[in-house]
């Protein structure tokens, strides 16, 4: 039988597509191993009912289509706002699966296999909602890869942060979604890239460079073998490494010419790659990554894109080590919505005393607060290893 679609969530079956041809009894094992209970069978594709088998009426079938759409729809609205605590629970689950889903397309296009662009709407879809409950939490959670994890890992971040950018760009729903999948497959190109050179610890020769600033024209090619491929997903392909002052590559396109799309993914790629840990240097605080993107705007990034990508994480996003005007120091934990300068801090630490103290959640804009932030900090100079587990909850 050809399977059409699974019943029930992306994130409930072990597959990540969906359309292909039951032939392995162990993918059929796994199915019913599962807690997904009903399935889209395509009789057009594959082997057909057999002839004299009962089967259900044409009435009470297409009854039960219209209960099961109203179900989905039901389902797909329940983006009702969540703490960053809680978001971030369900958050960790997209990431587990977000990475294998990601593995498993590289492990295809290795292979010479057509890229499925549709398989990649459903990890979109709960992506997607993830960032509507919530904007920051799993774009926070995802800069927490392991070096070994980044190829995978940085192409689900750019899909939160390509969402979490159009909603604030307000870009309807359909804008948004395919902004979000040229985030996850903007990199598809580095499946054709040896893994040695992708995580090499020290600087890349010329050669290894001019091999890794192919991977937008792979990726761009591969794309293309795929079927009913939107065009918006192969521009960001082709094009997210271009810069507003045609320094970039692989065309060296000017401001006009780069379209909202590719400079959107731009710099979403760009933050991902700095506040994230690399083979050859430590990721950045995102409130100093911000600091520095901004020095290099002019030239390099969209100035009105880059604002409103700012306004998406917030001054100091989550994570950002900052000193409040008592002189204790605290960690950025939630986003408060009311300014972008007040956000709610997790303080525990006291610069008089040079002690650690117990935590404590400050909202910098409730009525009446009397603190507020004077500066970001290095946490490099402070060395604290527990930062991540402070705002995330995840023991290091």
């Amino acid at each position: 039988m050809h399977l059409k679609e699974f019943c029930g969530s992306w994130m409930e079956h072990p597959f990540w597509r969906n359309g292909f041809v039951l032939t392995d009894p162990k993918d059929l094992a796994s199915i019913l191993a599962s807690s997904i209970k009903e399935v889209w069978i395509d009789c057009a594709k594959g082997l057909d009912v057999p002839a004299g088998e009962a089967t259900v009426s044409e009435a009470d079938s297409e009854a039960e289509v219209e209960a099961a759409l109203e179900q989905v729809v039901l389902e797909r609205r329940n983006t009702a706002p969540l703490t960053t605590a809680q978001e971030i629970a369900h958050a960790t689950r997209i990431c587990f699966q977000a990475k294998r889903a990601v593995i498993s397309m590289f492990e295809e296009a290795r292979m010479g296999k057509a890229v499925d662009t549709g398989g990649a709407q459903k990890l979109v879809e709960e992506i997607t909602d993830s960032v509507a409950r919530n904007p920051s939490a799993l774009i926070s959670l995802a800069r927490l890869k392991t070096v070994d994890d980044y190829t995978y890992l940085h192409s689900v971040a750019v899909c939160a942060m390509m969402v979490a950018l159009a909603k604030q760009l307000k870009l309807d729903e359909k804008q948004t979604r395919l902004a979000g999948l040229a985030g996850l497959m903007h990199d598809m190109g580095k499946a054709m890239i040896p893994m040695e050179i992708l995580n090499k610890p020290g600087k890349l020769t010329e050669a290894e460079f001019a091999l890794v600033k192919r991977h937008p024209e792979e990726g761009h090619r591969m794309l293309m073998t795929g079927a009913d491929v939107d065009p918006v997903v192969l521009d960001v392909c082709l094009h997210h490494h271009e810069k507003t002052d045609g320094s970039g590559y692989p065309k060296g396109l000017k401001d006009s010419e780069i379209s909202l799309f590719a400079k959107m993914g731009a710099v979403c790629d760009v933050y991902d790659a700095i506040t994230s840990n690399r083979p050859y240097k430590p990721g950045w605080d995102p409130a100093e990554s911000l600091r520095r993107m901004a020095e290099w705007a002019k030239g390099h990034f969209d100035t009105q894109v880059f604002q409103a990508f700012v306004k998406s994480l917030g001054i100091y996003p989550i994570g950002s080590l900052v000193r409040l005007s008592s002189g204790r120091l605290g960690v950025v934990v939630e986003q408060t919505g009311k300014s972008l300068t007040m956000p709610t801090v997790k303080v525990f630490f006291s610069t008089k005393s040079n002690l650690r103290i117990v935590p404590e959640l400050v909202d910098l804009s409730r009525p009446g607060a009397t603190e507020k932030i004077v500066s970001r900090e290095d946490p490099a100079q402070w060395r604290f290893n527990d930062l991540n587990e402070l705002w995330s909850g995840i023991p290091s």
